[in-house]
């Protein structure tokens, strides 16, 4: 690729710029779909690809560029976001500590149980990640910390700082999964983390069509080895995703502040809603986080939460919606809501508690479906704002 551009332009130019192949005359403004996995061998003096899942195809690399270019370090592109967790994971050696919230993303915490009961692939220790004293004694016998911020479901915020200080003044590691900041709104590995994941199937790819992965590294060499994970592992990225999550993401920073606009709209209008229930935000000024956020993100996220009194009024609240989509995942130009605690492994969430995923919609149309379906469910009949 070709198309670098100095980092004196402004995310949002970039965000539009990189990827875009060779800058020639005649050749297509955005790398096309490249449907193959075997290409022609290079002569005895030439450099080419040969097969894609050893040596990848053009549009990986037009992601791979765009990604480097937003977190600040080499990135690799994986068929999901599970995937990408598990080539981290498997870089360490067996037995190695793994250090993660209690409060985290269900799939890595399947996944470690599971390394963790076969033959101790992992020696898993869970900490309340809010709990800095717990979390940084736990830091000292681990080789990774793994960091969630915020979490899934429940938003708490990790300061990631002050963890990877702690972390690598004990010879640990340090990877952060950044789906629900995004990179616009956060940076780990500016702030030392050495490894950053994202699901791209959510925001980054934004139109809930494509399953992706992402992750980037600090170190050049943790570059490679995730590389040859990817190919031995096969958890190589479809073209047609590649294409779908780079063309999403042109458009990410318009759907970040769209989004993330009508998140802090809709989490004070729940907040000051007559019913009282808690509301999890972390623009909120009232989050037990709020100073965090503040300091450590350029802004709050597009994801908030809502508990209801019980599991039977959250279902209720759930199929009463109409404009807001009730299904899982998130970071989509529509937005979505669910009960979380009806999943398995979510033990810990709060019974009626529903997370809502704030997409490009009108804000005033949210917000009737969102208090007409609250009201309703509760039985009480409030003014709108």
């Amino acid at each position: 690729m070709d198309t670098e551009q100095p980092h004196s332009l402004r995310v949002e130019t970039r965000l539009v710029g990189l990827g875009r192949g060779q800058h020639r005359a005649g050749q297509p403004l955005n790398v096309p779909v490249v449907l193959a996995s075997t290409f022609r061998a290079p002569g005895s003096s030439e450099v080419g690809r040969e097969y894609a899942r050893d040596d990848g195809t053009p549009g990986w690399e037009a992601l791979e560029e765009l990604v480097d270019d937003l977190e600040g370090g080499p990135a690799v592109a994986f068929s999901s976001g599970m995937a990408a967790i598990a080539a981290v994971l498997e870089l360490l050696p067996v037995g190695a500590r793994v250090v993660v919230p209690q409060d985290s993303y269900t799939g890595l915490r399947g996944l470690l149980a599971d390394g963790a009961a076969a033959g101790g692939r992992w020696d898993v220790v869970e900490v309340d990640a809010t709990d800095t004293d717990a979390l940084l004694a736990a830091v000292a016998e681990a080789d990774l910390v793994w960091v969630e911020s915020p979490s899934n479901p429940l938003l708490h915020l990790v300061d990631i700082e002050a963890v990877t200080r702690a972390a690598h003044a004990a010879g640990a590691r340090v990877a952060v999964d950044n789906t629900f900041a995004t990179p616009l709104l956060q940076n780990p590995l500016q702030l030392g983390a050495d490894v950053v994941v994202h699901s791209a199937t959510k925001a980054i790819g934004g139109h809930s069509d494509l399953l992706l992965g992402l992750v980037a590294v600090r170190d050049p060499a943790d570059r490679e080895r995730l590389t040859r994970r990817r190919e031995v592992g096969g958890a190589t990225p479809g073209s047609l995703e590649c294409y779908l999550a780079l063309r999403g993401a042109r458009t990410l920073a318009l759907r970040v502040e769209r989004a993330q606009a009508s998140a802090g709209e809709l989490a004070r209008r729940l907040a000051a809603h007559p019913a009282g229930l808690p509301v999890g935000y972390p623009g909120l000024p009232d989050h037990p986080q709020h100073a965090l956020a503040v300091r450590q993100m350029r802004g709050p996220g597009i994801v908030l939460t809502l508990e209801l009194p019980d599991a039977r009024l959250a279902d209720a609240f759930c199929e009463r919606v109409t404009v807001v989509a009730h299904a899982t995942s998130l970071g989509g130009v529509e937005s979505t809501l669910e009960r979380r605690a009806k999943l398995p492994g979510q033990e810990h969430v709060p019974a009626g508690l529903v997370r809502i995923s704030v997409g490009c919609e009108h804000v005033e149309d949210l917000w009737a479906d969102l208090s007409g379906a609250l009201d309703a469910v509760l039985g009480e009949q409030t003014p709108r704002h």
